[in-house]
Parts: structure tokens; C-alpha cells; sequence
């Protein structure tokens, strides 16, 4: 490509020490997968598409996540076992350290940014010692055009060096991989893992901070959409809740799948160019338009290959976190640009392997608040070591790990906005019914996809106006109709057909609750407070 050639001989990272460096600029991802197969490990599907092992990592690193400690950050940042402090001596040691493995090596640089609203952009440079990493950040991240390349100027450096193995002793990190965010530099360095969502994570972290204290906006880990009559929602889930799936509807556009933010103005915008899915047991059938953007430009993760070079993927042998990255328009049904308005309806949703939260369930503001800075989830039996029964998962804002402020903060504006804007949260459980994990069954996914609709279209406050049921331990507002859904399946104690069980579940459930939230009750207002359970 004649423009990049062009690029090549312009760009400079002279700034960091790299002179001596063979530069690919702005490579396509064709280019990129030819010489990810050609030269890095990377192998091709039975159709094409880019299929790369991460190596030893094939997850995040929580505890190996740092944030530099300096003037900017000493006393707005939460500080603790998720936002870890990194002195800033030893960072500028370690970014010389890190910029010195890479001089001399061929390394695949980008200029993209983040932030679909052009009020909100933040310009970044991805530094990549493999090109892969580098086709994952042309994924992910927007992409300018030619004419904005012309004049573009990079706020924020990403610097990925797998390759690069710390040393404890002398770097002051855990072990020898690590994630580092520098407020001041504008920098995340990022070193000894291949597993990319690092690259993106970091950046989200960065704007998890940016925009609430520079731009009066929340960011928010999760999803959207909008339907044809304007009307923006919002789904919050962490892992396997079904974020990305239950954003993904035929009847909606899909403004994005992670990461957004929430202006004053009442718009929400997308921070990336694409999308970062789960492929654990995907299928046509079930998840369409995921399966069909699985297509040649995205890049499959730590999946296993069938002798005929297509994917089993069932076979989580490598890791139960298989992921596919590819670009928003791989998806054929989207918003364009990744800003929707006026958000009328959000949604929590929670995989509770424990069976005792109802299908779905409307919260009050104070309610709202508190399970979203709970951000609760469940382990079940074998996907971790060790875990043998459910276990509940809690993370502050379904993001605690890319939140650089205290949950609280967080909290508060989203119960605002609620306030302001008369938007309704509901509580959506997509996990267990008729008991726990092991002995029920998980909510089949048609009849949570029938409760979003009812709820988005009004039928299903229609339907019950003030006739809801008042859950006896959460004070949840349970409905008693919902159309297209059985009336069984409304009620979680009922399907359990074994009160007994179903209330000792509960109450072991109100007590993790409870127990979880005492670190918050310090700074948390009495109505957020008395949103949680009531026994």
C-alpha cells in the first residue's frame, strides 16, 4: 500500500530511544496475519482466518497491574490490591529497560484512537514487538483515515514487548510480567505477556480515570445498543454473564460490547473500533451474528484447530477463555458512528450459579447503586482449580480491575443519571433455575432474550404496572407477567419446587451480600446503603 510506504519513512520513535529499529507503520491486516503466519507462530483456519497462541498468559494478570503514584494520581486514585502503586523512578527504569530490549528489533507500530465521539478522542500510538498484537490494536481501536493520519498526533503511547522478562530485583514488579499505567507520561507499558487484552484493558483504565475527572463522563464497562425508535440501552456483565451476546440482536444496532461512556449531553459512545468476544461453545445457532463476524481479519485466541484446520470450539485444553477480536463492522447490523442517545433502559446481569435472584427484576435508584458497586457474578464448579461448588464473584462496577477511582464515584453518577434521565435498571440473573449449579439448570437464553425485549418495548411494565412481587430477601421488584416467557420461570423459589433449600441458599447468598460490601459502607450514601438485601 503506497500510503504506507509513505508513513514508513516519516514515522520516528526516536523519543523513546528506539533508532535502530526496522519500523512497520500502519500495516493492513493482511499484511500483518502473512507475516504473523510467515514468521510468529500464527496459523491460518480452513477460511482464512488468523488463529494465535498467546503463550503462557491467556488471561489478565490482576496482580500485575500497576499504576504510577505521582502528583497526578497520589490522591484520586483507590489505592490498594487492584490499583497497585508503582514508584516513578523505577517505571523510568523499566520504560528505558523495556525500550532498549526493542531498539534493534523489527517491531509494528499504529496510530489509531479511542472514543467514537469526536468531542471525547483520544489519540494513541501502539508500539508491538508482533505484528499480531498489532492487527489486534487495527481491531480494536478506531481507525483514522488517511487524512487524519496526515496530521496526527499521538497523546498516549501503548509499548507491548511480550518478549521483554522483568526482573523483580531490579524492576520492583511482582514477577516478570507486567501492566503499568503512567498518568503523567501518558504511557501504558506493557511486558512478559502475549495475551492482548492487556492492550486494551490498559487503555480502558486510562479513560476510567480520564473522563470522569477531566470530562464529567462515566465510563462504563458494558455494552449497547439502540432500537429503531432512538432509544439507547445498556447492558453491564462481567465474563460470561452474556454481555456481548444479549447486545448482539438483529432487531437493535449494536453501538459496542465492552467499553462506553456516558456524557453530560446524555450520549453514550463507544471507546473502541471493535469487538472482543468469548468463543467458548459458540455456535451458529445460538449466537449468529458473533459465529458469522468470525470471518478473515479477525483474530481467533488460544483456540484448538481440528485436523482440517477448522475450530473446535469446545476443546478448552489451551484455556476456557478462547476469544475472537475482530472489527465493529465485521458485525452487520451496527451504529454508525458508535454514539447512541437518551438511554432508557439498563441492565445488570449476573450469571448466579446459586439459583436464588429472580429471571429478572426491577431495582430502585438506591437498589441500582448498590449492585452496581457490588458487581456480583458466580464461579462454577470447574472453571477454576479448586472450585468445587458456587462461589460468588464480586467486582466493584462489573469492572473493578480497569477502575482507577473509588467504586463509590462511580456509583454516584450512574444513580444521577438514573435520576435525571427517568432510566429504569433492571437486574437480569442468566444463570441458574429450578436450583444451584449442578442440580438446576441454566436459563435458556430465549426466555432472557423475551424479558430484555418485554422490558425494552413496555410491555412487561405494561403488563404489571404496580402489581410486581417484592422478593422477601433481596427487595426485589419481581414481575409476576412477562410476555412470551412462562409464568414458572418468574419465580425463583417456585422452580426450585424446595422452599427450604431455596431460602438456606438465599440467606448464604444476602451474607456474602452483605460481607462484600463493608468495605464500601464508608463512603457509600444511607440510600445506597438500604438498596441492598433486606435480611
Amino acid at each position: 500500500m503506497a500510503s504506507n510506504k509513505v508513513a514508513t519513512q516519516t514515522i520516528s520513535l526516536s523519543n523513546f530511544g528506539i533508532n535502530n529499529s526496522k519500523i512497520n507503520y500502519q500495516l493492513s491486516p493482511e499484511e500483518l496475519q502473512a507475516i504473523s503466519v510467515k514468521d510468529y507462530g500464527g496459523k491460518e483456519t480452513n477460511n482464512g482466518i488468523l488463529a494465535i497462541n498467546t503463550g503462557e498468559f491467556t488471561g489478565r494478570s490482576p496482580m500485575d497491574r500497576f499504576i504510577v503514584k505521582d502528583q497526578v494520581t497520589d490522591e484520586l486514585v483507590w489505592w490498594g490490591n487492584v490499583n497497585i502503586p508503582f514508584n516513578k523512578k523505577d517505571f523510568d527504569n523499566l520504560l528505558v529497560r523495556v525500550t532498549d530490549y526493542l531498539d534493534g528489533k523489527e517491531l509494528f507500530v499504529r496510530d489509531a484512537y479511542a472514543c467514537a465521539h469526536q468531542d471525547y478522542r483520544l489519540n494513541l500510538r501502539v508500539i508491538n514487538e508482533y505484528p499480531w498484537s498489532n492487527m489486534f490494536a487495527y481491531n480494536m481501536f478506531l481507525r483514522p483515515d488517511q487524512e487524519e493520519l496526515n496530521s496526527f498526533s499521538p497523546e498516549w503511547t501503548i509499548i507491548n514487548a511480550p518478549g521483554f522478562m522483568a526482573d523483580p530485583k531490579i524492576d520492583r514488579t511482582r514477577q516478570h510480567n507486567f501492566a503499568i499505567l503512567n498518568f503523567t507520561d501518558k504511557i501504558a507499558l506493557i511486558g512478559g505477556t502475549g495475551y492482548t487484552g492487556e492492550i486494551k484493558k490498559g487503555i480502558f483504565s486510562a479513560l476510567n480515570f480520564i473522563l470522569p475527572v477531566y470530562k464529567n463522563t462515566l465510563p462504563m464497562h458494558c455494552s449497547a445498543n439502540v432500537g429503531k425508535d432512538g432509544n439507547t440501552a445498556i447492558f453491564f456483565g462481567l465474563s460470561g454473564t452474556g454481555k456481548t451476546t444479549l447486545s448482539t440482536d438483529p432487531e437493535r444496532e449494536l453501538i459496542g460490547d465492552d467499553e462506553h461512556g456516558w456524557t453530560a449531553s446524555n450520549e453514550v459512545f463507544n471507546f473502541e473500533g471493535g469487538c472482543y468476544a468469548k468463543v467458548i461453545n459458540l455456535n451458529a445457532e445460538q449466537e449468529p451474528e458473533i459465529f458469522n463476524a468470525i470471518k478473515p481479519g479477525a483474530i481467533l485466541e488460544n483456540v484448538v484447530l481440528n485436523d482440517d484446520g477448522s475450530v473446535n470450539f469446545e476443546d478448552t485444553s489451551i484455556t476456557q477463555n478462547t476469544r475472537v477480536s475482530y472489527p465493529i463492522h465485521h458485525i452487520d447490523n451496527i451504529k454508525e458512528p458508535s454514539v447512541g442517545k437518551n438511554p432508557k433502559n439498563i441492565f445488570f446481569l449476573t450469571a448466579d450459579a446459586f439459583g436464588v435472584l429472580p429471571p429478572i427484576s426491577k431495582l430502585t435508584p438506591g437498589q441500582a447503586a448498590y449492585h452496581f458497586i457490588s458487581g456480583y457474578t458466580a464461579k462454577v464448579a470447574g472453571t477454576e482449580a479448586g472450585v468445587t461448588e458456587p462461589q460468588p464473584s464480586f467486582s466493584a462496577c462489573f469492572g473493578a480491575p480497569f477502575m482507577p477511582l473509588h467504586p463509590t464515584k462511580y456509583a454516584q453518577m450512574l444513580s444521577n443519571k438514573m435520576k435525571e434521565q427517568g432510566v429504569t435498571v433492571w437486574l437480569i440473573n442468566t444463570g441458574w433455575t429450578g436450583g444451584p449449579y449442578g442440580v438446576g439448570h441454566r436459563m435458556p437464553l430465549k426466555y432472557t432474550r423475551a424479558m430484555i425485549k418485554a422490558a425494552l418495548d413496555g410491555s412487561l411494565e405494561a403488563a404489571n404496572k404496580d402489581n410486581y412481587h417484592t422478593h422477601s430477601m433481596f427487595g426485589l421488584a419481581q414481575p409476576r407477567v412477562v410476555p412470551n416467557v412462562p409464568t414458572e420461570v418468574l419465580s425463583p423459589r417456585k422452580s426450585w419446587n424446595n422452599d427450604t433449600g431455596y431460602y438456606e441458599t438465599a440467606a448464604k447468598l444476602t451474607r456474602f451480600f452483605r460481607e462484600n460490601f463493608k468495605k464500601f459502607e464508608g463512603q457509600a450514601s444511607p440510600e445506597i446503603i438500604a438498596g441492598g438485601p433486606l435480611k
